[in-house]
């Protein structure tokens, strides 16, 4: 039922070595992360002179799962990671929204790129940086209800 159409979208990204040899067609490729997790500060908004102005925060993800002999009977200690993320929002719409009701503590769902890049530390020493730059944002929840 579904294979036909699969099989299309994976053509477009997928292209025999003969093919890309001998025709001057660009290449399709994809940098998409889906991330589901609880906010881990709220957001900053900063802009450095001369560039767009960028909504960053962190966000947690983690990941569980049953260490020990008998797992099929849910026996053993459950172990967790967690790993944090930075989150940059350029787009204007979305990124004046993420600054106003990301708050830490939510759990939202974030779709974007990954993006690797460099800068310089406070001590002049060159650092490397992994960003997720966000496309869109659902808010599932708002940990910052007031309780009665």
């Amino acid at each position: 039922m579904f294979r036909r159409p699969v099989l299309q979208v994976l053509h477009q990204f997928v292209r025999h070595e003969s093919e890309i040899a001998s025709s001057l067609v660009l290449e399709r490729s994809l940098n998409r992360v889906q991330l589901l997790g609880r906010v881990g500060q709220d957001p900053v908004l900063r802009q450095a002179e001369g560039k767009n102005p960028v909504t960053i925060f962190s966000l947690a993800t983690n990941e569980m799962w049953r260490s020990g002999e008998n797992e099929e009977y849910q026996m053993g200690d459950i172990s967790q990671k967690t790993t944090w993320h930075r989150i940059s929002v350029f787009r204007p719409g979305l990124r004046d929204v993420a600054y106003q009701y990301v708050k830490k503590g939510s759990r939202i769902y974030v779709e974007g790129k990954v993006d690797y890049g460099e800068y310089m530390d406070k001590n002049n020493v060159r650092r490397q940086a992994t960003t997720i730059i966000a496309d869109n944002i659902i808010f599932l929840s708002d940990q910052t209800k007031e309780k009665a």
